[in-house]
């Protein structure tokens, strides 16, 4: 095994018969040390067709996940991380809905569906609300991982029964999977499932796994061919490599460290050189120490003593270095 989590990935959108493409995607691949910490992150959103400004609500449900889960602190799961950030993401875009024009029917507002996957060290989280899919292949095998939040009104006529923006509160699906080398996840718009059934699905891939891009195009133009009447959109990830049990053996030492005692003058503490003592309350003990490769002076903050075993105190104490990483500003400090 790698000691490094690779994937490769193709992608493909296109407006099709419509005049405007209302579907969103992406893909980011961060850098270590957030790339064993948090892992690999793909979104796909589909803005609904009766709302003149869906397709902001895709874009910006796309664009807020990839920038801000990686922008949750470094300790949060996935399941924390991904659920702040589209709770977030959904209050805005509510909101956006209740001050236009279109309060009153959300039908034409800021709604859109969002399928999305972390992948991180050898595991796969699948975060899904609304009626794009996402499905694993193994071998010839196409299992479908996501259920359609659609309400039939009859055999012909139906709506979305979940989805960013419709309503306050968001449901959200969430579960997670083991991953195998080779497996591959595709996620892709109705425009695209309602009209290529499975077993052209997984022709389409393994005709084309040297070149990702030309299978997304591939299952695009086939949809295209057969009819498709929406916005088409297709993502084709390959899990190339998995790290190894040592990046894995780390990563749980990392997340099960004991906290830190009550520092003091010319102690070593994980690389940095305490100087002083700046403030001690029964909320928090901060210190100005000196990291020890650098010489740059830095400032730490340690969890109180007192209340290091309340959820509740540690939740709001990580809450701190999140907002920090959000503010810029030359009189707040970086976290």
């Amino acid at each position: 095994m790698s000691s490094q989590l690779k994937i490769s990935i193709g992608q493909y959108s296109d407006k099709g018969r419509k005049e405007t493409n209302q579907d969103f995607h992406g893909v980011y691949i961060p850098k270590e040390t957030l790339l064993t910490s948090k892992g690999i992150a793909i979104a796909l959103a589909d803005g609904i067709s009766s709302s003149e400004v869906s397709q902001i609500a895709s874009e910006t449900a796309v664009k807020s996940f990839l920038t801000d889960y990686f922008c949750t602190s470094e300790v949060w799961s996935v399941k924390k991380s991904a659920q702040q950030v589209l709770i977030a993401t959904n209050s805005w875009l509510h909101s956006q809905t209740r001050q236009s024009q279109h309060r009153y029917d959300q039908d034409k507002g800021y709604v859109c569906t969002l399928s999305a996957i972390v992948i991180k060290s050898t595991t796969v989280h699948i975060l899904h609300v609304g009626d794009s899919r996402i499905y694993r292949l193994r071998g010839n095998t196409l299992e479908q991982l996501t259920k359609d939040h659609r309400h039939w009104v009859s055999q012909d006529k139906s709506h979305l029964s979940r989805a960013l923006g419709i309503s306050q509160e968001l449901e959200i699906d969430d579960h997670a999977l083991p991953v195998d080398k080779g497996d591959i996840f595709l996620l892709v718009t109705d425009g695209i499932y309602e009209f290529v059934d499975p077993d052209l699905l997984i022709n389409l891939i393994h005709a084309n796994e040297d070149d990702l891009d030309k299978a997304a195009q591939g299952i695009v133009d086939k949809a295209y061919a057969q009819g498709s009447t929406d916005n088409l959109t297709a993502q084709v990830v390959r899990v190339d490599e998995l790290p190894g049990q040592d990046t894995n053996a780390i990563y749980q030492q990392l997340t099960e460290l004991p906290f830190p005692p009550i520092l003091e003058a010319r102690m070593m503490f994980d690389g940095y050189q305490i100087i002083r003592e700046v403030h001690a309350s029964s909320r928090s003990h901060v210190y100005l120490a000196i990291d020890s490769e650098t010489s740059i002076q830095v400032i730490i903050k340690t969890p109180s003593i007192d209340l290091r075993a309340d959820p509740a105190y540690l939740e709001r104490f990580l809450m701190e270095e999140w907002i920090a990483r959000r503010i810029n500003s030359a009189f707040v400090l970086k976290p």
